[in-house]
C-alpha cells in the first residue's frame, strides 16, 4: 500500500505542468520523534542555502514499542507533541548562525482508537498496539532491572537548546555547505526530554538543481552525544545519518516535495530489532509561499518499522526577512 501512496504521488506531480517553474524553498525540515532518539541532537534535511529567518515547526507523532531483551525493558505507548522554534541570521553572505528552541509534551493522546482501524483496514503492522489498552500513557526505560528514563503524562518542557552554524563552500549548482552544531543539556533527562550531555554533529549539505521544474537535495552528517545522564547513566555512541529530498515547483505559490531520512541508532545495542536496525522516515508535503511566508503540511511514516514515531504529522510557518 504504501508503494502504492508513492507511486500516486509521483504520477500526480508529473501529471501537472506549466510554461514556467516557480522558486524552490528546501526540504521539509522534519525531525525523527522517536523518544528514545529525540533527546540526541536529532538531524533533519535541510538546504546548502543560508539565510535570515524565523520559523515555528508544530510536529504530533504515535509510538508504539513495548518489548524486552535480556538487558533492556522497553515501554513506549504515547504521542508526542513538539514546537520547534529556530531562528537563522545569515552574516555578510559569508557564514549563517542558528538557534533551536524545542518545547515538548508527551501525552496518553487519543489516536489509538482510529490508529487500529486504520491498521486493520490496509493490513499495517501495529506494533503489538491492540494488545495494549487505548490512550494509556507508558514512557518507561529499564536496564538490568533499574529505572533509566521514566515519562510523564501531559508535562511540558524544554527540550535541549542547539546552537547551529553553516559555512556555504560552493554557491553555483551544485550548492555546496558544511554545518557544525552543538546541542546544550537544558532538556530534563529523567523524563525524556535531554540527555543531560553536551552533544555535537557535523554535516554536508548539498543542492542540485535537476530541471527546470525540479531541485534536489542531499545531506550526509554524524552526530557525537554525549552519555545519557537520566535515572542511570548509558553510554551513548556516535550514529550517521543521510537523506535525499525531491522539490517539485510548478505553480508560483506551490511545491511538493517528497523525502527520505535514514539514521542508525545511538544507543548500545540493546537486542531489540525495533530500537537496534536503520531507522527510515518517509515524508511527503506541500509548501505554499506567500510573500516571504512559507507554509507547510507533511505526514511522515516509518517504512522500517524500526526507531521511529508509528506517523507524524507536521505544519511549519517560516518567515524569511
Amino acid at each position: 500500500m504504501k508503494k502504492i501512496i508513492i507511486i500516486l504521488f509521483v504520477l500526480f506531480v508529473l501529471s501537472f505542468r506549466s510554461s514556467a517553474s516557480y522558486g524552490f524553498d528546501g526540504p521539509l525540515q522534519i525531525r525523527n520523534q522517536f523518544p528514545l532518539f529525540l533527546y540526541i541532537n536529532t538531524p533533519y534535511l535541510e538546504s546548502a542555502s543560508i539565510e535570515d529567518s524565523f520559523s515555528a515547526s508544530l510536529s504530533y507523532s504515535s509510538i508504539n514499542l513495548v518489548e524486552s531483551s535480556s538487558e533492556w525493558d522497553i515501554g513506549i505507548d504515547m504521542e508526542i507533541t513538539e514546537l520547534d522554534l529556530r531562528f537563522r541570521k545569515n552574516i555578510g553572505d559569508f557564514i549563517e548562525l542558528g538557534i533551536e528552541l524545542p518545547i515538548l509534551s508527551f501525552s496518553s493522546g487519543f489516536m489509538d482508537g482510529f490508529l487500529n482501524s486504520y491498521h486493520d483496514a490496509f493490513g499495517f503492522p501495529d506494533y503489538g498496539r491492540s494488545n495494549r489498552p487505548d490512550n494509556e500513557f507508558l514512557y518507561e526505560v529499564k536496564r538490568k532491572g533499574k529505572l533509566v528514563v521514566k515519562g510523564e503524562n501531559g508535562h511540558i518542557g524544554i527540550g535541549d537548546i542547539r546552537l547551529t552554524l553553516k559555512r556555504p563552500l560552493l554557491n553555483s549548482d551544485p550548492a555546496i555547505s558544511i554545518k557544525g552544531d552543538i546541542e546544550l543539556p537544558t532538556g530534563d533527562a529523567n523524563t525524556g526530554y535531554g540527555n543531560g550531555s553536551i552533544d555535537a554533529g557535523i554535516a554536508l549539505l548539498m543542492d542540485k538543481r535537476l530541471s527546470e521544474y525540479f531541485k534536489s537535495y542531499l545531506n550526509i552528517g554524524a552526530v557525537f552525544p554525549g552519555n545519557l545522564r537520566g535515572h542511570e547513566e548509558i553510554n551513548l555512541r556516535e550514529f550517521f545519518y543521510g537523506g535525499a529530498a525531491i522539490e517539485a515547483s510548478f505553480w508560483k505559490n506551490i511545491s511538493l516535495i517528497g523525502q527520505v531520512f535514514v539514521q542508525g541508532s545511538p544507543l548500545p545495542k540493546i537486542d531489540i530489532s525495533s530500537v537496534d536496525r536503520l531507522a527510515v522516515l518517509l515524508s511527503l508535503g506541500g509548501r505554499y509561499s506567500s510573500g516571504n511566508n512559507n507554509f507547510e503540511f507533511s505526514l511522515t511514516e516509518d517504512p522500517n518499522t524500526s526507531g521511529a514515531p508509528d506517523f507524524t504529522l507536521n505544519f511549519s510557518f517560516k518567515r524569511i526577512f
